[in-house]
C-alpha cells in the first residue's frame, strides 16, 4: 500500500527550497534596536523614581520569496507595521547604596501594542493573502537587578537582567499578536561616557536574549546576541543640554531556532540600523525631564523582515 503525503508538507517543502526561510518565530523576538543605547536609558548612581513615556513604530516588509513562520502559519513575503506605547517606571531606593562606587535599582514596563499585518499564508490549496490587526497591551518586560558600577564623574559601567512576561495576548492561527508567548531572559552591559566638560558621549549597550518555548506551537527561538550605541555632542541651549548625534545596532542570531514546532528547519538571522539621534535635557521646577528622539534605518538584514524604527523618549526624573 502506498503511503499517502501531506499536500501541505510536500507544498511547504518545495517553498523552503525554492524561497529563503526568516529566522525566528513571527521574524522578531522581545529585542527592540534602540531600546537601550544612550545615557537615556542608564541607571541611576543617585536615590530618584523616573517616570518614562515610551514610543515606538517599526514599519517593515518581507519580500513575497521569503517564507516566515507565524503563530503556526507559514507565510511568504509580509508588510508590518507596528506602533507602542510603553510607560517605564524606574526606582533608585535609598538603600540601593551598595558602596561607593555600587548601587542597585529595578524597574518595569508596561506596552499597549498596535499591530497590522498582510501577508501570503501557504495553504495545501494555494496561497491566500490576509490581514489582521491588533491592539492591546503587549509582554510587560521587568528588571529586578540593575546595578550601575560610577567608576568616575564621566564613566559608568551598568548591569541588569530583563525578563519578558508573555502578558500580551496570543492566539495560535492568527497573524496579528501583542505577544510572543514566550518568556525571555536579556542579561545587559552598558558602558557610559558622558564627558562633564567636553559635552561628548560615547555609550554601548551588549546584550543577549534567551528564549523559552512557546509552548502553543513547541517554536524556540535561539539565542540572539545585540548591541546598541550612541556617539552624540551635547552642548548648552535654551538653559538646558541639547545633543545632537548618530545612533546604530547591530542585531545576530547565534543559536538556531529548535522544537518541534521548527519545522522549517535551524536558520539564523541578522540586521543592524543606523540613524541620527536628538535629545534635550532641562529642569521643569524641581524635576528633570529629558526628550530623545532618534530614527534607524536598517540594512544588511538577512532572513529577518526590514524597515525603519523611530523612538521618541520622554522622562522624567524626581
Amino acid at each position: 500500500m502506498k503511503s499517502m503525503k501531506n499536500p501541505l508538507s510536500t507544498a511547504l517543502l518545495g517553498l523552503s527550497l525554492a524561497c529563503p526561510l526568516l529566522a525566528e518565530e513571527g521574524g522578531s523576538g522581545h529585542y527592540l534596536p534602540g531600546a537601550m543605547s544612550s545615557f537615556v536609558d542608564g541607571v541611576p548612581p543617585e536615590e530618584t523614581f523616573i517616570a518614562r513615556y515610551n514610543f515606538v513604530s517599526w514599519d517593515a516588509s518581507v519580500e513575497a520569496n521569503r517564507i516566515l513562520p507565524i503563530a503556526n502559519l507559514v507565510t511568504a513575503g509580509a508588510d508590518i507595521s507596528s506602533t507602542a506605547n510603553g510607560l517605564s517606571l524606574l526606582w533608585r531606593p535609598s538603600w540601593g547604596d551598595i558602596n561607593d562606587c555600587w548601587s542597585y535599582a529595578m524597574s518595569a514596563t508596561i506596552p499597549y501594542v498596535d499591530l497590522d499585518i498582510t501577508a501570503n499564508i501557504i495553504t495545501p490549496l494555494g496561497t491566500v493573502r490576509r490581514s489582521d490587526s491588533i491592539s492591546g497591551i503587549g509582554d510587560i518586560v521587568l528588571m529586578p537587578v540593575m546595578l550601575n558600577q560610577n567608576l568616575s564623574p564621566d564613566f559608568n559601567i551598568n548591569y541588569r537582567l530583563g525578563v519578558y512576561a508573555p502578558t500580551g495576548r496570543y492566539e495560535v492561527g492568527r497573524l496579528a499578536n501583542t505577544g510572543k508567548n514566550f518568556w525571555t531572559l536579556e542579561p545587559t552591559i552598558g558602558f557610559m561616557y558622558f564627558g562633564q566638560k567636553n559635552g561628548i558621549e560615547a555609550s554601548v549597550f551588549l546584550g543577549a536574549d534567551y528564549n523559552f518555548e512557546n509552548e502553543d506551537t513547541n517554536y524556540q527561538s535561539g539565542v540572539q546576541a545585540h548591541v546598541d550605541g550612541v556617539l552624540a555632542q551635547h552642548f548648552p541651549l535654551w538653559g538646558g543640554l541639547a545633543g545632537v548625534g548618530i545612533n546604530g545596532y547591530w542585531y545576530e542570531q547565534v543559536e538556531g531556532d529548535s522544537g518541534s514546532g521548527a519545522t522549517l528547519g535551524d536558520f539564523k538571522g541578522r540586521t543592524a540600523g543606523l540613524g541620527p539621534v536628538l535629545s534635550y535635557a532641562t529642569k521643569i521646577g524641581d524635576v528633570d525631564v529629558i526628550g530623545e528622539l532618534k530614527w534607524l534605518h536598517e540594512f544588511e538584514t538577512k532572513l529577518r523582515p526590514e524597515g525603519d524604527f523611530i523612538w521618541f523618549k520622554l522622562v522624567t526624573k524626581f
